[in-house]
């Protein structure tokens, strides 16, 4: 059975593809694993970087709804302050990784952060 897992991103307005592909690189990297799709906001759907980084990849971007990612703020291990006064969500890689992994799934690397972009990678639960 191959494992599903999910990179949920958050990134700053008009960040740059080759820092989410760092910071996605990092994150698989330090995981051990390797992610099957990206997933952020729906509300950075606009974001050119964002889909730039996806396409590179040859991933899958998901655009997680605002009632999804608020489903599972209580879930999310990492808060932060300014994300929450910027989005009005306190963790948005996780948040986002956990809503796109579906019922069941689990974070498999907690929020990592640099250059302006943060990164968290969930499992999907077998189905």
């Amino acid at each position: 059975m191959t494992r599903q897992l999910i990179a949920g991103i958050g990134c700053r307005r008009d960040c740059h593809s080759e820092a989410i592909i760092r910071m996605f690189e990092h994150a698989c990297q330090e995981a051990g694993c390797r992610a099957s799709a990206l997933a952020a906001p729906a509300f950075k759907a606009d974001e050119p970087g964002l889909r730039l980084a996806a396409q590179q990849l040859g991933l899958p971007l998901i655009l997680v709804e605002a009632g999804a990612l608020r489903a599972v703020q209580a879930r999310c291990p990492t808060r932060s302050a300014r994300a929450h006064g910027a989005t009005g969500f306190a963790s948005v890689a996780e948040g986002s990784a956990l809503a796109a992994a579906g019922a069941g799934g689990w974070l498999v690397l907690a929020r990592t952060t640099g250059d302006g972009v943060t990164c968290a990678l969930a499992e999907a639960a077998a189905s």
